[in-house]
């Protein structure tokens, strides 16, 4: 049965979603309350952290419009519980809801590093940039007590592996031995999410991912450092943060990003009605001005899935956007596009058991 929310003030605090509605595939479930639960309720969702054994952890994509081809993920779901997530409907295949769920009944992979180094190990392995942070933050809050992005790093390290990670997470700076290691061998790149500028705005929409103000300052930790970083305008919400565009790119190339991206909001499967939902409980005036945008850019719709489409939308607003993006950038020193990771120095290193070299 779905979870009932008793007091849906006090039990969603530090939560976005408004409801843990069942996924696309249990749509025959329904809240009920039925006046039998006699235990008092908590005042806030505590977070719930299952382990799950992987049989392999590199995922394979043939997406055209990604610039990688395959990834790690550490964890199922997000404690971060960003509203506006893409990942949320990944969370029905484990029949659990994409709303609250997501947020607060996570996965963790204990045996990923372990896997992912018997992968990479393998004689036909080919070797290319992994990402990691393509589905759910590998730096999200369980992170400091699991330890698997970092354990996935080591693995990495030792095999000289190029790597790409995506995060909103400060957890990162945790781990500048092995990151500017990588980045003095040209094996690593990182890019921070950074949404708006406004703390209010943030703490509504991102409630448990680090304020704007803190992110901007893990950019300059990590280009101090000697780590590349990427500036992510990730996404730009018509009539809600899209004003913020040029502000953000300068915020970001003031904290040492070298490079940006930008993506529109995307509303798949669940994530659309949790969406509007949040709108209109948050942002109710603006509420009608955000979805027409957005599905002036899809067709009427309130998301396109097509490739080369999905990632900005199509039209006169989304060329907009983007225009500004690429003057603002050019301006501001910023590049659109980083140079390729380095994949001339992966070498499997030595493993117990293994014939030595006569030569």
């Amino acid at each position: 049965m779905e979870q009932v929310i008793h007091n849906p003030v006090l039990r969603r605090k530090a939560r976005a979603s408004l409801s843990n509605a069942p996924s696309r595939f249990d749509m025959g479930r329904a809240a009920v309350d039925d006046g039998w639960e006699q235990q008092p309720q908590p005042e806030v969702i505590p977070t719930e952290i299952r382990l799950e054994q992987v049989r392999s952890a590199i995922s394979y994509n043939r997406s055209p419009d990604l610039p990688f081809d395959r990834s790690v993920n550490p964890y199922r779901g997000c404690e971060h519980g960003c509203i506006y997530c893409f990942a949320r409907p990944s969370h029905a295949y484990l029949g659990l809801s994409p709303g609250l769920d997501f947020e607060t009944r996570l996965i963790a992979r204990p045996n990923v590093a372990a896997v992912l180094r018997q992968e990479l190990s393998k004689p036909r392995y080919r070797v290319a940039t992994l990402a990691m942070g393509t589905n759910t933050d590998p730096y999200q809050p369980c992170e400091r007590d699991h330890g698997l992005a970092r354990a996935c790093l080591e693995v990495l390290r030792d095999f000289n592996h190029p790597v790409a990670i995506v995060t909103k997470g400060s957890l990162i700076e945790r781990d500048l031995d092995i990151l500017s290691e990588l980045a003095a061998k040209g094996l690593v790149r990182v890019g921070i999410s950074v949404t708006t500028l406004d703390p209010d705005l943030s703490r509504r929409m991102e409630p448990r991912a680090p304020t704007p103000a803190r992110r901007l300052a893990v950019i300059n930790r990590l280009t101090s450092a000697g780590v590349p970083v990427r500036l992510m305008a990730s996404p730009v919400v018509p009539g809600l943060t899209d004003h913020e565009l040029e502000a953000l790119l300068a915020a970001g190339a003031a904290a040492g990003a070298d490079a940006a991206s930008w993506i529109m909001l995307r509303l798949p499967r669940e994530v659309s009605e949790l969406w509007q939902a949040w709108l209109a409980e948050h942002e109710p005036g603006r509420a009608a001005k955000v979805m027409a945008r957005l599905r002036e850019m899809h067709g009427g719709r309130d998301y396109d899935p097509r490739w080369g489409q999905r990632m900005r939308g199509e039209g006169e607003y989304a060329e907009m956007i983007g225009r500004r993006f690429q003057m603002a950038c050019k301006r501001l020193g910023l590049q659109s596009s980083a140079a390729p990771l380095s994949c001339d120095l992966f070498q499997r290193p030595a493993q117990p058991g293994d014939q030595m070299a006569l030569f």
